[in-house]
């Protein structure tokens, strides 16, 4: 190992090789079923791609405006105005991302200062808190535990005060499969109104919501559009999250505060692929289809580890199913994730590493976005534990 130069002290102490990456790199060190990280196993629609190589080869190989490219504005404006009843300013209200991770970071970058209070929900995608430290920012928890997954809004309300400058909420939440419901964001609504707390909304998976239900965006909500900014994923939309292509909305007011930033991290993304979804999206099929399409994934793998011992827990939206594996094994959560890789083959992501107290409740998540093909064999692994 080489000798340090100079004496660093580390901004995120805490932080190693996340776990996506860690389950990933074993999966592959032991030819496992790969049902941890997040990504579809199966192709996206081959006419996306030729639209990109299209537009490629019309000359769209220099920088987007820095806001993202006109035409995808639009249709994200008119897609927004579609399924939820708003319009925002294609010119003004909509900001094109390098994904969904690079719209948050900004976003807490551009409004979080030494000492601000930041409202967590736990357990919490990996990227938030790291982003809140490294702008001196304090992270409060508010822990939502099995089966359910439910926010107690009471406990919010003591933690808000008048350090608290934003709250960060997913629907449908990551790792969980729970959505938020329309109490939830009355509730949320009333608690923030009158103060001056930034709502960052991390909507990635608005389509992928099941049974009847609907995605409750904060954009449905006027008071609550008024102080939220919303990130949504093409990624999660379009089966491309190799492409890393993401966007935001919000008020012009925050906006503008957010592209301050932006110009200063990426300025531009990637240009022919920008144009390319913006043809692709205008036909609304698109998308329409993803709820019923990831709901059949979703009962393929339940039906398939039926006769199992192990439990799952609601999914109501997402690509992730949580199983409980309290039955089976005392061993904490990451060490059994581990042995399931080792000895059967098949990697799951252990849900205590989404909490700041490590909280073990023996449940891991497993992805569903795979051919039914790999469902169905990862079912035969499960049900032979």
């Amino acid at each position: 190992m080489t000798k340090a130069a100079i004496s660093i002290t580390s901004k995120l102490p805490k932080v190693g090789t996340s776990i996506f990456t860690k389950m990933s790199a074993l999966a592959q060190e032991y030819g496992a079923l790969n049902l941890s990280q997040g990504f579809p196993d199966f192709d996206m629609d081959a006419r996306l791609i030729e639209l990109v190589h299209n537009y490629m080869k019309k000359g769209a190989n220099q920088y987007a405006p820095m806001a993202g490219a006109l035409p995808l504005r639009q249709v994200l404006s008119d897609k927004m105005e579609r399924l939820y009843g708003v319009s925002y300013d294609p010119e003004s209200e909509i900001t094109i991302t390098a994904g969904g991770t690079q719209a948050l970071y900004t976003a807490i970058s551009a409004f979080i200062r030494e000492d601000d209070e930041v409202i967590v929900f736990t357990p919490a995608y990996d990227s938030y808190v790291p982003a809140i430290e490294l702008h001196g920012g304090k992270p409060k928890y508010v822990s939502l535990k099995a089966p359910d997954y439910r926010i107690d809004w009471d406990e919010v309300k003591k933690l808000v005060n008048h350090k608290t400058r934003m709250m960060i909420i997913n629907t449908p939440h990551n790792p969980t499969g729970t959505i938020m419901t329309e109490s939830d964001m009355c509730t949320l609504e009333r608690i923030v109104a009158g103060n001056s707390i930034i709502v960052l909304s991390d909507e990635v998976y608005e389509h992928l919501v099941f049974d009847g239900k609907t995605h409750e965006s904060v954009s449905k909500y006027p008071t609550l559009r008024k102080q939220s900014l919303a990130v949504f994923s093409f990624g999660k939309t379009l089966h491309i999250t190799g492409w890393k292509m993401g966007y935001i909305v919000g008020p012009e007011y925050l906006m503008n505060e957010f592209r301050k930033v932006h110009q200063f991290t990426v300025f531009s993304c990637n240009h022919p692929v920008q144009l390319a979804i913006a043809e692709y999206l205008q036909d609304t099929s698109s998308y329409d289809y993803l709820g019923s399409f990831y709901q059949n994934k979703r009962d393929v793998f339940l039906d398939a580890i039926k006769g199992s011992s192990f439990v799952p827990i609601r999914c109501e939206g997402t690509y992730f199913q949580l199983l409980s594996y309290g039955t089976i094994a005392e061993d904490k959560d990451v060490v059994y994730a581990e042995k399931l890789i080792k000895e059967k083959g098949i990697a799951a992501i252990p849900i205590s590493v989404f909490y700041n107290t490590q909280l073990d409740q023996k449940i891991l998540r497993f992805c569903f976005a795979k051919k039914n093909e790999t469902l169905l064999q990862a079912g035969e692994i499960l049900k032979g534990i």
